[in-house]
């Protein structure tokens, strides 16, 4: 009698589930999908805004994780609504956080205003009293030269007393907490210059000190600390926080009355948000143009010497290239051309994304090595929602 074999499709269909068979036989499992994000970010998430609702859960998972250091508050913003919050221990959502160098796009936000007032001039030569000697090449360093950092002048950023070094390597370092800290504008403006005035980008933390000097040389001509400390701060809260609903924030001022711009800005989160959400609409807010629309168009174009800069605020420009040797790219590949970026030192970041309608700030405290993850994994957040790469 002939021995029946099964139909060939029913042969093959039983190949599968008897390999699964074989591999349960030899103690191997199947292979599973990646972990479930925790209760804490689930819990975050109020609206996945268009992102795959496990992957945003997974990717604010990676950003409060222990290898970026600690995140102090993360806040996504779609369509200028709160769709994810999630804050560290200890820090609540009206808490104030120092953006360390953000603080220099609320510097150029406050010149801004000035140049609108018509107190300063873009093009004219920065009215410092030291450089119009006769025959101070500083003389011919205009104010838009420095709101570019491209002033030419000697400005070393190593951070020498953190990395052990000499602290006379360190401009910043001298300017922030040495010989420089009582008045850090005087310090800032008496070094010399290294480079012709706009040949060179160089990114510094004293120039945003010299232009915080620059605004109360306008606003309080007697150079009274007291006085150049409140005229400032009225100025700053009533034509910068307040129209932005920047309610929380305040900013910090050395011993002359001078403003450190490039540091010592606290805000909320949420209020760092509406920073990013007022440069992302040019200036306005609800449709009211608070700032000349021609300024943040200004600030987020390409400097002439870095495409990955423009004045006060960091660029996703794709000509600029990524690394070193180039102009810096804030996100390659992974965000679209027009996102821009307010950066503080230790990880602090408020990001708008135009055309994706979002801002996200990130802030915390993280070390170099930790920078790059927390860099690489917003980047990587951006890219999951519509309208990325």
């Amino acid at each position: 009698m002939p021995v029946r074999r099964p139909p060939l499709i029913l042969a093959l269909s039983l190949v599968p589930a008897l390999a699964l068979s074989a591999l349960a036989g030899c103690g191997q499992d199947a292979p599973q999908g990646p972990p479930p994000p925790s209760s804490e970010s689930q819990a975050a998430i109020k609206d996945d805004g268009g992102a795959p609702r496990a992957a945003l859960g997974r990717a604010i998972d990676g950003l409060f994780a222990e290898d970026v250091g600690r995140t102090q508050a993360l806040v996504v913003m779609k369509r200028g609504s709160v769709i994810a919050e999630r804050y560290g221990d200890g820090v609540k959502p009206e808490t104030p956080l120092d953006g360390w160098g953000m603080g220099q796009c609320v510097t150029a936000l406050m010149v801004g205003q000035l140049v609108s007032d018509g107190r300063l001039r873009l093009a004219e030569s920065a009215p410092i009293p030291a450089w119009q000697r006769p025959g101070d090449p500083r003389g011919e360093i205009t104010l838009k030269q420095l709101l570019q950092m491209r002033s030419g002048l000697r400005h070393s950023e190593s951070d020498a007393l953190i990395t052990g070094g000499s602290a006379g390597q360190s401009d910043r370092m001298r300017m922030l907490y040495l010989d420089g800290r009582d008045d850090m504008a005087a310090y800032a403006e008496a070094q010399p210059l290294e480079a012709p005035a706009g040949a060179h980008f160089v990114n510094s933390a004293a120039t945003p000190v010299i232009l915080s000097d620059l605004a109360a040389r306008v606003l309080s001509p007697d150079h009274h600390p007291d006085r150049r400390r409140k005229v400032v701060g009225d100025y700053l809260r009533n034509r910068v926080f307040t129209p932005l609903g920047m309610f929380s924030a305040s900013a910090g001022f050395d011993r002359s009355g001078t403003m450190v711009g490039s540091a010592q800005v606290h805000a909320s989160a949420r209020d760092w948000a509406k920073l990013g959400e007022f440069l992302r609409h040019t200036g306005s807010i609800q449709g009211a143009q608070i700032l000349p629309r021609r300024w943040v168009q200004f600030m987020l174009e390409p400097s002439p010497r870095n495409s990955g800069y423009g004045a006060g605020v960091w660029l996703n420009r794709t000509k600029a290239k990524a690394g070193p040797a180039g102009d810096e790219v804030l996100f390659p590949g992974m965000a679209p051309g027009n996102v821009f970026a307010c950066l503080g030192e230790y990880g602090q970041y408020v990001i708008g994304s135009p055309d994706q309608l979002l801002t996200v700030v990130r802030l915390g405290e993280s070390d170099a090595e930790q920078e790059r993850l927390v860099h690489d994994r917003l980047g990587k957040l951006l890219a999951m929602f519509p309208g990325g790469l």
